[in-house]
């Protein structure tokens, strides 16, 4: 039995060709920059080039490289941006962690967390390899939708019953030396579900059922599983307290229903649902409240003790605004800025204040707009797709990092309350690292899958090559 590969035309292989190169011309820009930023912060704090500069480097480089030999094999025809801004923002991160170390370590004695960082990094990139080798086609991904949802909701619950209480929040559970936060790959798994679901009912959802407050609402039995899913995952979350998370499980829910079935009805009733939500979140959960106070009065720490807000008990609001003013239109410099006065947190939740401190207005914007610039090129794989499947999966994986951006970026700069999540490939964390290569590597899969229809001869004449031995010349089917 033979079996067919499509190889493309002989135009479609020099465009392949020359989106690989510029692919590569890019990732090298994105290591100098990010071996600059480096030698920039150490020059800055010490007078001299940092002894880790070449480690970094190396290893983000290698990391880089490899990863872009693995889209020339396997997703040739991948979009040449998702690689190059994820290697961008990554090299950014990774100076600013070990920026940061440095006045960690001088003020409060910690640990540097730059060196594991950069193997959480190595792990990420291995992760997205990887995909693209097993997952050949992001259809495959379709078979396993049930499969994948069990296995979510049981990472998902996992915290609750074996996790910790840090910080607030029972995100995390420990194995051996290891901290994992679930929920970071949980948002993946949930995406797939959603696409699987809502692609194979997107018709019955699609028919009204009954009228609810002048919504069409689609009949129960249709929207029932999806329903329970999404419900089951903000009541764990809820009672886990990770509030992020759920606003991103809620969002990309509301999202992807409305780009199946077309109907403006769920994105009205999912804001009422979020308002109420928000408002009970508020009022049963004193570390909400907190975060509430925070956001309203970030200023009031700094009364006396008893003019205080209730449950005001931290100055990090007001030491990240004090950055964001402190960095004008430039910033002070890498490595010149005072972030480090945010606390424990500085590296993980509150990074981008020290973006704004030391890179100023001009490179916040910079960093935003390379955020943009990923979630917009998720949106286009998904507008590229030629199945349905393809299209949710990408446009759902493209709202997930929009709605993380947007939740940690609103809360750090004070336009919403901080809700405790990292800036993707941004801030110190190992499960955010991975999960979001991850999340990376399905969007280059997609996009790969865009670009082969985007160069499939006129007519719908699809050149395959019989993959047996001896056989050279192909056939046109």
């Amino acid at each position: 039995m033979r079996e067919y590969r499509w190889q493309g035309s002989p135009e479609g292989r020099r465009w392949a060709t020359r989106r690989r190169r510029t692919e590569l011309w890019l990732v090298l820009l994105a290591i100098a920059v990010a071996a600059g930023g480096h030698a920039a912060a150490g020059l800055a704090m010490t007078g001299s080039v940092p002894t880790g500069l070449p480690a970094y480097t190396g290893l983000l480089g290698a990391a880089a490289l490899a990863a872009h030999l693995a889209i020339r094999r396997f997703a040739r025809y991948a979009d040449p941006l998702l690689l190059p801004i994820t290697v961008m923002i990554t090299g950014l991160g990774l100076v600013l962690v070990d920026r940061l170390d440095h006045s960690y370590a001088e003020h409060y004695g910690s640990d540097a967390m730059a060196p594991a960082q950069a193997v959480w990094t190595a792990v990420g990139a291995g992760l997205l390899i990887v995909t693209l080798v097993l997952v050949g086609h992001h259809r495959v991904l379709q078979r396993y939708t049930y499969l994948g949802m069990t296995v979510a909701m049981a990472l998902l619950m996992a915290p609750a019953l074996f996790g910790a209480d840090i910080y607030g929040a029972k995100r995390w559970i420990t194995i051996g030396p290891l901290s994992v936060q679930p929920g970071e790959f949980v948002k993946v798994m949930i995406v797939v579900f959603f696409a699987g679901y809502l692609m194979a009912n997107r018709d019955a959802l699609a028919l009204v059922g009954r009228r609810f407050l002048g919504l069409n609402l689609p009949r129960g039995r249709n929207a029932g599983p999806v329903l329970l899913v999404w419900a089951v995952s903000l009541v764990v979350l809820f009672y886990e307290r990770d509030l992020g998370t759920s606003l991103i499980f809620f969002g990309v829910f509301v999202v992807m229903l409305h780009i199946a079935t077309r109907r403006t009805g769920w994105l009205v009733l999912g804001g009422l649902m979020a308002a109420v939500g928000t408002v009970v979140v508020a009022a049963t959960q004193p570390h909400v409240k907190g975060r509430v106070q925070a956001w309203l009065h970030p200023m009031g720490y700094f009364l006396p003790e008893d003019r205080r807000p209730p449950g005001l008990v931290s100055d990090q609001s007001a030491q990240t605004l004090f950055s964001f003013g402190a960095g004008h239109l430039t910033g002070t410099g890498l490595g010149e800025g005072h972030s480090w006065l945010i606390g424990f947190a500085g590296r993980s939740d509150y990074i981008l204040a020290t973006v704004g401190e030391e890179l100023g207005l001009a490179g916040t914007t910079a960093v935003l707009l390379l955020y943009g610039l990923l979630i917009q090129r998720g949106f286009a794989a998904g507008l590229g797709a030629t199945d349905p499947f393809g299209k949710l999966l990408a446009a759902g994986l493209s709202t997930v990092l929009a709605l993380q951006v947007f939740v940690v970026a609103g809360g750090v700069s004070g336009l919403i309350p901080l809700t405790g999540k990292a800036l993707p490939f941004l801030a110190q964390g190992g499960s955010s690292a991975v999960a979001n290569f991850l999340l990376v590597a399905l969007l280059i899969r997609v996009s790969d899958s865009a670009g082969r229809a985007a160069t499939q001869p006129e007519g719908n004449a699809t050149i395959l090559t019989p993959v047996v031995r001896g056989a050279e010349r192909p056939e046109v089917l």
